[in-house]
């Protein structure tokens, strides 16, 4: 871990509970110092470990200022390893906790949330399909507040409660494709304390219907009930 003191809430202060997979006596970079060197790196558009460690090598005096760097910037390969040991969900809980340190949400802020495969994701050699992933995007702080990886021969709509789950929405709007009309979902963002949007589709049934009939009667009517 650096040795120079960090200010409360800073992206290092949060990551400092994340565990270090390696074996200690043949560590010569910080876990931090690799977990803020890719963060820094990944912000400014680095999409590749070799990428990560250029943008270090480019800007090893500044991260200096606030990391370690006892034996300097980090290969691509050291980086690669390391983050292939770090067990998900503690990298996730901690890249969470720093996101919500960095944007308070406005009541009726929209956060959206929404799954996409991940580019390249796939491995044709060894049979493995895109990773998917649903994420929460909140609108007015144009930052992804978290986002969770939907479990191989599952849907978007076992992964939508988890990443509810991590995120407090209480005075938003959350709004969700038609994959996520569901009435548990619904009534998970009530009980959370926001408001929902749910898209819907012809295929169904009878909701779908009924919300037509209801808009169509309150648009004769001027909205003046609703």
């Amino acid at each position: 871990m650096s040795s120079i003191k960090q200010p409360s809430g800073s992206l290092l202060t949060h990551f400092a509970s994340l565990e270090d997979p390696r074996t200690a006596y043949l560590v010569e970079h910080p876990l931090l110092d690799i977990v803020a060197l890719t963060i820094c790196a990944v912000i400014c558009g680095a999409e590749t470990w070799e990428a990560i460690e250029a943008y270090g090598q480019s800007k090893s005096a500044w991260l200096k200022t606030f990391l370690g760097l006892p034996h300097g910037i980090p290969s691509h390969d050291t980086i690669a390893r390391v983050f292939a040991l770090l067990e998900p969900t503690q990298l996730q809980d901690c890249f969470v906790s720093w996101v919500k340190s960095l944007a308070e949400l406005s009541l009726g802020e929209v956060v959206s949330l929404d799954g996409k495969s991940a580019r390249h994701s796939y491995d044709q050699h060894r049979g493995k399909g895109a990773i998917h992933m649903v994420s929460a995007w909140a609108g007015e702080n144009q930052l992804v507040l978290g986002q969770v990886k939907v479990a191989d021969k599952s849907n978007e709509i076992t992964a939508i409660p988890k990443l509810l789950n991590l995120l407090d929405v209480s005075g938003c709007i959350v709004t969700i494709d038609a994959m996520g009309a569901q009435k548990a979902i619904a009534k998970q963002i009530i009980d959370q304390g926001a408001d929902y949007l749910l898209s819907l589709k012809g295929n169904q049934g009878n909701l779908h219907e009924d919300v037509e009939q209801l808009f169509d009667w309150a648009r004769q009517t001027d909205f003046k009930k609703y």
